[in-house]
């Protein structure tokens, strides 16, 4: 059986490719699962750096694979609570783990796919992306995936994007700055390697306790993220007088 996600290390860059594109790598609990998996082991490696995540073939990532769901019966709920909680358990990956992720993102991203990429860190998208939400003309809603969306593009731009269903191109989501960077098809990975080496550049201490700091603070009103970084300033200069 072909494995549903592929791992390369390219120096201190590790590349996690989801790979059903058969299926545009909808998300199964299988590929889910060794989703989880993966970015656990990149951040446990510390040879590692950084993680670029891509999908295999002509899209990114269709969403859930709902083909699993088709024939369960009333009581098997508890298969479905379970792959809820994993669903759940992969977005919030992202900010968990040490290691900064670059999305790098062609063709469809929708539903838990447009979730994904926009749960990593960075996003580098080819012209060819499509991003979006479609789950309402499905006749259901984009439940778990709502809360990054608000956090990632504001309240009137994701309230529209989930009550119309229709995705954004590359060009649309970089303006509301769901993403970073859009760059030819042909030169989606070698932008994506370029800018995951450069982060991988630096310390690993100091790019870890940024993305740490980051994600910490995010939230917070402005007193408590002041006092986070107080505190991160005076173990970054003990850590620096001892060296």
């Amino acid at each position: 059986m072909t494995d549903v996600m592929l791992t390369e290390n390219r120096g201190r860059v590790r590349i996690l490719t989801m790979n059903r594109p058969e299926k545009l790598n909808a998300l199964n609990t299988a590929l889910t699962e060794a989703l989880v998996q993966s970015l656990r082991e990149a951040d446990a490696d510390d040879s590692v750096s950084v993680v670029v995540l891509t999908g295999a073939g002509r899209a990114f990532c269709a969403g859930a694979d709902i083909s699993e769901f088709k024939d369960l019966t009333p009581d098997q709920a508890q298969r479905v609570e379970h792959r809820a909680q994993l669903t759940m358990q992969s977005h919030l990956m992202f900010s968990q783990i040490r290691k900064p992720v670059i999305a790098a993102v062609r063709g469809a991203a929708m539903g838990g796919g447009a979730g994904l990429a926009l749960a990593a860190d960075l996003v580098v998208a080819s012209e060819t992306m499509k991003l979006g939400y479609p789950e309402i003309k499905h006749g259901i809603l984009p439940a778990i995936v709502l809360t990054n969306l608000v956090r990632q593009i504001g309240r009137k731009a994701a309230f529209e994007l989930v009550t119309q269903g229709d995705p954004l191109t590359a060009a649309r989501a970089f303006e509301l700055g769901a993403i970073n960077k859009v760059v030819p098809d042909a030169r989606l990975m070698e932008e994506s390697l370029a800018l995951a080496e450069s982060l991988a550049a630096y310390k690993p201490e100091a790019l870890f306790e940024i993305k740490r700091l980051f994600h910490k603070v995010v939230d917070l009103p402005l007193a408590q993220g002041l006092e986070e970084g107080r505190k991160a300033n005076i173990a970054m200069r003990a850590m620096h007088s001892k060296n």
